[in-house]
């Protein structure tokens, strides 16, 4: 290891100070964050060759030699990782998925992510892995029938339903995709992007007061986020209840909301607001 690489791994091990010890994979991430990735993996080969079963170093080793592009040396990894793991585990297969992935062969990482959902029928995380990566490539009709594995095998995950439901709105399935959030709401209740689901799906349908319904629960939760009144402020808006409007632009406005989106809805605050003059005035 080059000397600079040990002086990264001094300065980790001493800011831990009287805590834990840095971990390898810990060292090994630093390293390669600062473009190290051969120091990082040497790193990791040798606290591997005096601890094998350390699990989560192996792993990071495939992380870094994925980095490197160096597939034929990422599969011996996946295959020594597998072979430790034992039987029944995905995450080496998730780890050979990631690697495609960064070597941009995404048909090749999917189906990484598929042999991991077979390897572990229970286990949710290769299903809900492959959904979530597909869904990140804009691949809406592959991400679904996996996401909905995953919830199959685990429906408390509401960062999932929360997947599924902005799938399904790509897909223009509204229902379902009300469905999937509401879902995720019973599941974490707490899980606020589920309630901004909930509002994005009634805006598209035209139902401003069951949106505004979804944004007052949000401004209860979140009462110092602009982009909540903004919301109020355009349900607001679309129902003719303008002075209600008119107020919730002026909060999003003190709470730093985006000054574009504030300056267009107060201009249409005074055109709404000159139409109702001149019905007045017939």
């Amino acid at each position: 290891m080059s000397l600079a690489a040990l002086l990264v791994v001094l300065v980790a091990l001493a800011s831990a100070g009287c805590g834990a010890p840095v971990r390898p994979e810990q060292q090994a991430a630093m390293l390669a964050d600062k473009g190290r990735s051969e120091d990082a993996i040497e790193l990791l080969r040798a606290h591997l060759a005096k601890h094998p079963d350390d699990l989560p170093a192996r792993r990071q080793l495939v992380r870094v030699l994925a980095l490197t592009g160096k597939l034929d040396e990422v599969e011996r990894a996946v295959a020594e990782l597998a072979e430790r793991a034992g039987p029944g585990d995905p995450s080496p297969l998730i780890e050979l998925g990631h690697a495609f992935e960064l070597s941009h062969r995404y048909e090749e990482a999917l189906v990484a992510y598929d042999r991991a959902a077979d390897a572990a029928p229970k286990d949710p995380r290769g299903p809900r892995t492959g959904g979530l990566r597909a869904a990140r490539w804009g691949a809406p009709e592959l991400a679904e029938p996996r996401l909905v594995e995953a919830l199959r095998r685990d429906a408390t995950d509401a960062r999932t339903w929360h997947a599924l439901g902005l799938v399904r709105v790509q897909l223009g399935d509204l229902s379902a995709a009300r469905t999937a959030y509401s879902r995720g709401l019973v599941a974490n209740p707490s899980a606020i992007e589920n309630r901004v689901g909930l509002a994005t799906v009634a805006l598209v349908e035209g139902d401003a007061a069951a949106a505004l319904v979804e944004y007052d629960a949000l401004a209860a939760a979140r009462p110092r986020l602009g982009d909540v009144q903004l919301g109020r402020a355009l349900c607001l808006l679309k129902l003719g209840r303008l002075t209600e409007a008119e107020q919730a632009i002026a909060r999003a406005e003190s709470l730093g909301a985006s000054r574009r989106v504030v300056a267009r809805q107060r201009a249409l605050l005074g055109r709404l607001r000159m139409a109702s003059e001149e019905q007045k005035n017939r």
